[in-house]
């Protein structure tokens, strides 16, 4: 609710906001940022969970400090909206992706200027967000830069299509992926990067030393660019909570280096981050994917 004028000046708790902005800050019309929260889950395959992830990252945010000292700014000053959760039927995922896709489309025509984040959810969530972008630009070639342990590129997972483990299978003939961080994939998935031209996979175990990498993964960009960021990129000694931990993920700052670098030589067109699991009482990690959300908005803004 709005507090009355005469009640503003008391200590209230921050709004449950991204960063905790108040009303004016996180107003839809004047921000240059959307927060979209999509809390669904339907089709995780081993440690559940992701449905508490978008809450979790905004309780998280309301303690991350707003001066960004690597940039010398305060991102939040261009103004973050965040929108309610959004809820999708139980009806099945494929219904609820043709949901996802038709409120997807109405937030980017409401706010077509602005930076559009979702948060997740399972990994599912990312296919009707990319394809929307596909058909939003048109004859434009869009690349997917993918940062997770998986290729997740099963044509089906346990009787579904719209599996979190199918979801770049999905959008694979009509973009360019480029996935960074993976050390985990069936003979089939990997069969098929090798086969594809359009289709570069950085494997975690070759990235771990050196700089090199970083100019590869940029090289092989196009100039339109969509970012989905599976927390499992990262090595579960710092993100422990998602669904499958797998060992050997990157760090902290060979991301942020990267992701740097992306935004100064791309158009990044959208974000989607997903896959937290929040674990009751760790909240290290889920204040570590908050902190990254907030680091992006910086790159893109800056």
């Amino acid at each position: 609710m709005m507090v009355p004028e005469s009640l503003r000046d008391l200590d209230w708790e921050l709004p449950h906001t991204f960063l905790g902005l108040d009303e004016s800050a996180s107003d839809f019309g004047a921000a240059g940022v959307v927060i979209l929260p999509v809390p669904y889950e339907s089709t995780t395959s081993y440690g559940g969970g992701t449905s508490a992830g978008p809450r979790a990252i905004l309780e998280s945010s309301r303690y991350i400090e707003l001066y960004d000292q690597e940039l010398g700014s305060e991102p939040w000053e261009l103004g973050i909206a965040t929108l309610p959760q959004l809820q999708l039927t139980g009806a099945g995922a494929g219904a609820a992706m043709g949901e996802l896709r038709s409120a997807y489309d109405r937030v980017l025509a409401a706010g077509p200027d602005k930076f559009v984040i979702a948060l997740g959810g399972e990994h599912s969530i990312s296919g009707p967000l990319i394809q929307s972008w596909v058909d939003r630009l048109g004859g434009e070639r869009l690349t997917v830069l993918q940062f997770d342990a998986h290729t997740d590129l099963r044509p089906k997972y346990e009787g579904t299509r719209h599996s979190h483990a199918s979801v770049m299978h999905q959008v694979h003939e009509s973009v360019d992926i480029v996935a960074v961080g993976i050390r985990s994939l069936t003979s089939d998935e990997a069969r098929l990067a090798e086969g594809r031209d359009n289709i570069r996979v950085f494997y975690a175990d070759d990235i771990h030393t050196g700089e090199e990498w970083l100019d590869e993964v940029v090289g092989a960009l196009g100039d339109n660019v969509y970012i989905t960021f599976d927390v499992d990129c990262f090595d579960p000694s710092l993100v422990p909570s998602t669904g499958t931990p797998e060992p050997g993920g990157l760090s902290w700052y060979p991301v942020l280096r990267l992701l740097r670098r992306v935004f100064e030589v791309s158009t990044v067109r959208a974000v989607d981050v997903v896959e937290l699991a929040p674990v009751p009482g760790l909240h290290a990690p889920d204040f570590l994917v908050a902190k990254l959300i907030y680091k992006m908005i910086g790159y893109r803004f800056r």
